[in-house]
């Protein structure tokens, strides 16, 4: 990853130079010599990830050689914070004569020298034994290859099944058959094989929806226990059950299941003692058709699980044609999933058949190709790399995640190894990996381009490759949360242990996930500490651990979300303030959290502060208003939180702020409605609202001039049908360009004036949820020449709805994703076109 490394970097050091600062001007020979080494490096450095995996004598110098980077990276944000005083400073005698500078100026030129002189080293000798050119005949490069496109890439859609359905329909069969007891049916084969996509593909089946009352999800990992099991399954089922034991546990299961009939999926099954599943099986009830699904790379698994041979199923590769097919519906994603270049096409079907039919290398493949440019070179470079990957290795789908990795840009293998963190099957939010790669440095922020935005490709980047999963989409499409296949998690485990970035081994490294059972000690080197436990679980944390976590001095990324402590969490950081590199805090979902640490007001490098769910949390410190540097600030559902601290207008590189709530008159400590207008950078807002003081009648213009704004949400709860709220809600214009808009709890019974297609012509999506609206205001239909582009809708629980579907359709002809419940005066809506279930009505047809 030493490319990676220094890509990182570079990109910092290239900003920190740009800066008028005496701090750096005093280092900034040494500085610009390291930057010039490098960039001499980097044309040869895209291919030392290949070179030291065959040279063990080349993998050391390769090591030494991140480790000064990374130590030259810590020096540069050491002279960063140096900066800061660089005012109290600026005479040249007071510098000189300074105790507290005079050792810092001394050893951080001496570092940088040293650091300079390896590296000179290093380049020179690498051609010794590796027999390549002298590196100083190499002109610096501009790679276009390893840099983020200038606009946003598109998001592809590679959840198409091909090739499967007959194995779909086999179980399906089965399913309908079973009777008496509980039918266990095995799915068995290789891994990429597609065993959990045929299982996903029958589980999500609309008739197998309705045959089973009950349906359950079980991700099986190596690692897991009994009451993990249970827990899950019972999660399946609505219940978080926590405090409950085993015995409690199971008798909850049983009672959940009797007299219906249910399916379970256990996915992913390992391991040689099955005391665990003959435990949970004695528990369930028996008969009414009720059948469980297995899905294993060993058949002894599925035997001992009660599958016999009749209703074992062993996928097989896919054919010939849909092999290809499957390659094109992600390679020509762009193209509308089909091969229009003749040119490509027997180099792509040489590539197919090196996958040996394995859906999963060929979607690893395909997402390669779907991010090249579509040039006959290029393809066959890729063919021969891959060529050389299985000689190597002749496993198909390790070679093409192998040579997946080794054709990332730089900057996104940073992104990736960050993945080799969380455990197995372990649901990830996009949130949290954005805002740690934001903090964390690896995302490119050059070409004037949004830094959530450019997060958001990197994301983009990675699901476009097939190398994320996704698990879960918002209403209108956007990816909320992700996961990795275990076979994309063994390599991304392999490669960061590799490059000293986590190990599973070993907690002296740079990047830790938090776990209750974690013994932390003082690590310098630690550059983030993560929360990641598995969806419905938390972080139980002792008080001498949590206290070791201010010890890591260059922590950049901490996030203690979903964390249970013994003792306050303030009290337990507040050394806080000694982590100044620190530029990504999230504290979400913790307890107990009344009040942040009062240190937390020398953390001015923060870019993101997440609280939201913190229900305790009764105000935010007013130091955060002086952290110019922060773009997210999160603090929804934080439900004892009265308004957010005065002078919030001063922030004007926020990009996303979620859960303000303004300031009535009579807070005068508070932040106004007014100051949002000064933040002309953001792209998400969102705004809580329970009274109208909370919006003075010189501030109801105050979102019309932020261009930037793409999302916006109003929520009015507690608001209790305030007229004088819904008056002044009316005159809150949003601006024109907005993208998505949600409101919750709206008071009113007619809809918003500015509710109309002229004054929000580009509006994609809208979502309205509970609240007292009844029927939209006449501009909202629009005239004969305006209609809405609107793309997708929800309506969700609005009881006194009356509209007519029809008239609805009408006015939004883009309309495409329909999601609608608890809307019972809703006239006219489809009910051909929708199933009912639990009184929740959905429409289930996507139109084209």
């Amino acid at each position: 990853m030493v490319d990676a490394v220094v890509t990182v970097f570079l990109e910092k050091l290239l900003g920190a130079l740009s800066e008028e600062s005496r701090v750096f001007s005093e280092f900034r020979d040494k500085f610009e010599t390291l930057q010039f080494e490098l960039q001499l490096m980097r044309s040869f450095l895209k291919d030392a990830e290949r070179l030291k995996r065959k040279n063990e004598t080349f993998r050391c110098v390769m090591a030494n050689l991140r480790e000064l980077i990374y130590e030259a990276e810590d020096i540069l944000a050491d002279c960063q914070l140096q900066s800061r005083d660089d005012g109290l400073f600026s005479s040249g005698w007071f510098m000189c004569t300074n105790p507290f500078k005079l050792p810092f100026q001394y050893q951080t030129g001496k570092s940088l020298g040293e650091i300079n002189r390896k590296i000179a080293s290093i380049k020179q000798n690498i051609p010794s034994y590796l027999g390549v050119p002298l590196l100083n005949q190499l002109e610096p490069i501009n790679a276009q290859n390893d840099q983020m496109p200038r606009q946003s890439s598109p998001v592809y859609d590679h959840t198409q099944v091909v090739g499967l359905e007959g194995d779909a329909s086999k179980l399906k069969e089965w399913l309908f058959e079973a009777d008496k007891g509980i039918l266990a049916i095995g799915v068995v084969g290789m891994g990429g094989l597609g065993k959990t996509t045929i299982a996903q593909k029958v589980f999500n089946d609309r008739k197998i929806e309705e045959r089973f009352d009950r349906r359950i999800w079980v991700s099986v990992s190596q690692n897991f226990s009994e009451e993990q099991i249970m827990r899950s399954m019972l999660r399946n089922l609505g219940d978080v059950s926590v405090g409950d034991d085993k015995g409690e546990l199971l008798k909850k299961i049983n009672e959940y299941l009797l007299g219906k009939r249910f399916l379970i999926v256990m996915d992913d099954v390992w391991g040689s003692d099955f005391t665990w599943w003959h435990t949970i099986y004695e528990a369930l009830p028996k008969g009414n058709g009720s059948s469980i699904i297995i899905t294993t790379r060993i058949e002894k698994v599925a035997q001992k699980m009660g599958v016999k041979k009749a209703r074992s199923h062993w996928p097989k590769c896919l054919s010939k044609d849909d092999s290809w097919l499957l390659f094109q519906k992600i390679a020509f994603a762009a193209d509308g999933g089909e091969c229009k270049h003749p040119d490509l096409e027997n180099v792509g079907k040489e590539i197919v058949e090196k996958c040996k039919g394995l859906p999963l290398a060929i979607k690893a493949v395909g997402g390669i190709m779907l991010c090249k440019p579509s040039h006959y070179h290029e393809w066959r470079r890729i063919a021969d790399h891959f060529h050389d990957e299985l000689a190597e290795d002749d496993n198909s789908v390790i070679a093409s995640l192998q040579l997946s990795y080794d054709e990332l840009p730089s900057y996104l293998k940073s992104c990736f190894l960050c993945l080799s963190l969380y455990p197995e099957d372990c649901v990830i939010t996009k949130d949290q990996l954005v805002h740690w790669w934001l903090g964390e440095g690896f995302i490119p922020l050059r070409n004037g381009r949004s830094a959530i935005e450019a997060g958001e490709d990197c994301f983009s980047g990675l699901t476009n490759r097939c190398l994320l999963e996704v698990v879960e989409k918002t209403y209108h499409g956007t990816i909320s949360t992700c996961k990795i296949h275990d076979m994309v998690r063994d390599l991304v485990i392999k490669m960061a242990e590799h490059d000293a970035f986590f190990s599973t081994k070993d907690n002296n490294c740079r990047h830790l996930g938090i776990a209750s059972s974690m013994a932390q000690k003082a690590n310098h080197k630690l550059r983030a500490l993560l929360s990641t436990t598995k969806t419905g679980e938390v972080n139980k944390i002792a008080s001498n651990t949590a206290k070791k976590f201010c010890e890591s001095r260059n922590l950049r990324a901490m996030d203690l979300s979903r964390s249970i402590f013994d003792t306050p969490l303030s009290g337990l950081l507040h050394q806080i303030g000694v982590l100044q590199h620190l530029t990504y805090l999230n504290v979400s979902n913790t307890h107990p959290l009344v009040q942040l640490p009062p240190s937390l007001d020398k953390l001015s490098n923060l870019q993101v502060l997440d609280v939201s769910y913190c229900q305790n949390l009764k105000m935010l410190p007013p130091c955060i208003t002086t952290f110019k540097k922060l773009r997210v600030l999160v603090a929804s559902h934080c439900g004892s939180l009265e308004y957010l601290p005065k002078h919030l207008g001063r922030l004007s590189n926020l990009e996303v702020l979620l859960g303000f709530k303004p300031a009535k008159s009579s807070q005068l400590e508070g932040c106004r409605i007014g100051e949002l207008r000064n933040l002309i950078q953001l792209r998400t807002l969102g705004i809580r609202l329970s009274c109208c003081d909370e919006i003075g009648d010189t501030e109801v213009n105050v979102l019309v001039n932020l261009q930037e704004l793409q999302h916006l949400s109003i929520s009015c709860f507690d608001s209790h049908g305030n007229n004088d709220l819904t008056a002044k809600l009316d005159k809150l214009f949003p601006p024109q360009q907005l993208h998505e808009l949600s409101l919750e709890f709206y008071p009113g019974k007619m809809s918003p004036s500015w509710l109309n297609p002229i004054s929000l012509p580009i509006l994609r999506y809208l979502s309205i949820s509970s609240g007292n609206l009844a029927n939209m205001n006449e501009n909202f239909w629009g005239n004969d020449n305006t209609v809405w582009k609107i793309e997708g809708l929800r309506l969700k629980s609005l009881s006194d709805f009356e509209e007519e579907w029809e008239r609805l359709q009408r006015v939004m002809p883009a309309l495409r994703v329909v999601d609608v419940s608890w809307c019972p005066e809703l006239m006219s809506f489809p009910i051909e076109n929708v199933g009912f279930k639990g009184g929740v009505w959905k429409e289930e047809v996507h139109k084209s």
